[in-house]
Formats: structure tokens, C-alpha cells, sequence
């Protein structure tokens, strides 16, 4: 399979899954090294942007999916009549990013951290699609562990959690300054890419 070929066969494969689709799945289905995938993944993508096409070839950890770009949001919008979904209150931002942050969690340990209880607000975003959860905790009573989904990468527009901005040190005296900027670049970044998910 050239080059071509196999660019136009991963870009059919996503545009027909409509989800993301792990690159593992696509080698083993061709009979090649996830890597090559991942490499002809990348050069779609920078061909979709260099070309200013309507649609963008995204990664999200090993998963990849087309999506529309976010310079048409608007008008997608608006042809498609859909309503912008809401955005997320403050409770909800905090909750989001204890489980970006120190992901897997516990819905105790999101408690703990706020100082409150937080299982309306992790309802919320499971409805929403940004956490799931990944498994249960091996102590009494198992209760449930929780994780930032692949809509949470793409809406933050991010590849992985290792691109989330870094926790400032808290044992400093302006350590509460800076974790409030975080939260606030991560509540702009949010409000943002909520825009162009469709």
C-alpha cells in the first residue's frame, strides 16, 4: 500500500466510524505498525490545515478522529440549528480539573480536595461525556475510579494530559494565585473548544 493509499484509506475509515478510532485497530486491520498509521495520520492532518479544509484529522492519545474545523463552528451552527451546549459552571470546572489533574479519582476524593459534596456535579460531566469512569478501587466497598474522556481531549483541543499546563508549586506563598489562573485558562480553553464540538 503507497502512501496515497493508505492516507485515503485511514481518512475513509474515520469519516465513516464518525468516533474516534484507535490507530492500533487500524494497523491490525492493514497489517501494519501502528506507527506508520500515526505518521500518515499526522501528514493528513497537516495536509487538512495546509490546504484551510472544512474538516481536521485530530489525535487524542492513541485514538484518532475527523472533525469539523473550529473556523466553521459558527456556520455549522447555524445550518445545523443547533443550540451551543451550556457552559459549565465553576463547580463543574473545579471537579474537572481535580480529575485532569490527579485522574484516576474517586468521587471521595474529589470530596476531599473541594471540601464538598460533588456527586451531582460528576454526574454532570459523565452526562456530559468529559469523565468516565475506568474501573473500581481495590478496598472495601469498590467504589468507582474516575478518568477525563477522549471529548475531554478534544474539547480542550489536546492530544493527551500531558499537555494540560502545569500545577503551580503550592507550597509557595502565591501558589493559590497561580492555580486560580490555571483554572482560569482551563475555564477560557473549555468555553472555547466547546464551541466548535459538534
Amino acid at each position: 500500500m503507497d502512501d496515497r493509499e493508505l492516507k485515503s484509506t485511514i481518512e475513509a475509515i474515520l469519516f465513516a466510524s464518525g468516533e474516534p478510532v484507535a490507530a492500533e485497530r487500524i494497523a491490525l486491520v492493514l497489517g501494519i505498525e501502528k506507527n506508520e498509521i500515526l505518521k500518515a495520520a499526522k501528514e493528513l492532518s497537516d495536509e487538512y490545515g495546509f490546504q484551510q479544509r472544512g474538516i481536521r484529522l485530530v489525535r487524542m492519545e492513541e485514538a484518532l478522529q475527523l472533525c469539523s474545523a473550529p473556523e466553521y463552528a459558527q456556520s455549522i451552527t447555524h445550518a445545523l440549528e443547533r443550540r451551543k451546549p451550556p457552559r459549565l459552571s465553576q463547580p463543574a470546572l473545579e471537579v474537572l480539573a481535580i480529575c485532569a489533574y490527579f485522574q484516576p479519582v474517586t468521587r471521595a476524593y474529589v470530596d476531599q480536595v473541594r471540601g464538598v459534596d460533588s456527586s451531582y456535579t460528576m454526574g454532570i460531566l459523565l452526562e456530559r461525556g468529559l469523565i468516565e469512569a475506568c474501573g473500581k478501587l481495590e478496598v472495601a466497598g469498590r467504589p468507582s475510579i474516575y478518568k477525563t474522556s477522549e471529548l475531554f481531549l478534544r474539547t480542550m483541543g489536546i492530544t493527551g494530559i500531558g499537555e494540560l499546563p502545569k500545577l503551580p508549586d503550592m507550597s509557595s506563598d502565591d501558589g493559590i494565585a497561580k492555580l486560580s489562573q490555571v483554572i482560569e485558562s482551563l475555564k477560557s480553553d473549555e468555553n472555547e473548544q466547546l464551541k466548535i464540538m459538534n
